[in-house]
């Protein structure tokens, strides 16, 4: 299995493995270690199905299931509760209207964000399949906060190294206006708490865990707050610290999101765009 860079220290694209079979234990560590390196890989011509994708997430660890983590029924999903759905389809196939309750939840994932920092424990690795994309637009796009962290100057570093951040998907979601809930979403995403700083527990190297979804610093005025972290994700975010992913059919993308954000970019919703993901489950601290 051949590794190699997409851009300097950031991003790389593996290849000579076919993930539709069982992998040996050395191409897992191998991915790994790819993975500690570079926080994100690409694989192309990987004709995923839902069994084959998830029988290779789970040699990284236990699959995450995705219920707390949306706004769609039980009786409304196109996916297995192991597979968060990443496309623009509904339970029949059919493209959602511009007003369905889900389509407008879903957009949160155009804002800069971390998978499952709305949970008390976080997600690990997240591994996306590219089924069916679309001609133009819908990127996904990559931080390195790594190496937003090491480009901090020393006050700030020590400013944020004990700060702990509350996360909601109500916070993201009200940024966009989306505030209708129920009483039972709102009990759903009651709010959690991460620490702003983190330390990789295989590098040992720190980043920052910020998301859409972190709207308060414990103890902190909440304006203060939340125009603190703007100025965060403003500075992660940099194109120095990004990587666009261009999608192409059968695309196998995965990146880990104790180190990285992520976004989709705008596409035209009239085209079917069919991503599926795996998540990896964290470990509680």
């Amino acid at each position: 299995m051949r590794i190699t860079p997409i851009n300097e220290g950031f991003a790389a694209e593996f290849a000579d493995v076919d993930l539709t079979r069982p992998v040996s234990g050395d191409v897992v560590a191998a991915i790994e270690s790819g993975m500690n390196q570079y926080a994100m890989l690409v694989s192309r011509d990987q004709a995923l199905n839902d069994d084959t994708q998830r029988d290779f997430t789970r040699r990284f660890g236990p699959l995450e299931a995705a219920s707390g983590g949306h706004v769609t029924a039980t009786s409304d999903r196109r996916l297995p509760l192991d597979m968060q759905d990443a496309s623009n389809l509904d339970q029949h196939q059919r493209v959602l209207a511009r007003d369905d309750r889900r389509r407008m939840f879903n957009l949160g994932n155009r804002l800069w964000h971390s998978d499952s920092s709305y949970r008390p424990v976080t997600a690990r690795y997240s591994l996306l399949s590219g089924r069916i994309v679309v001609t133009d637009g819908g990127r996904t796009e990559f931080a390195d906060m790594r190496a937003a962290y090491d480009a901090l100057d020393n006050e700030t570093k020590a400013e944020i190294e004990d700060l702990v951040c509350e996360h909601s998907l109500m916070f993201s979601r009200g940024i966009l206006g989306f505030t209708a809930l129920s009483e039972a979403e709102r009990t759903m995403f009651e709010p959690v708490r991460h620490k702003l700083v983190r330390t990789h527990p295989s590098t040992g190297r720190k980043s920052l865990f910020l998301s859409a979804h972190a709207g308060a610093i414990v103890n902190w005025p909440v304006p203060e707050a939340r125009a603190f972290l703007r100025d965060l994700i403003e500075h992660a975010t940099q194109r120095r610290f990004v990587y666009s992913h261009v999608w192409r059919r059968n695309d196998l993308v995965m990146w880990d999101n104790r180190t990285t954000m992520h976004r989709v970019t705008r596409f035209d919703e009239s085209q079917i765009r069919d991503l599926r993901r795996t998540t990896v489950a964290g470990i509680a601290a």
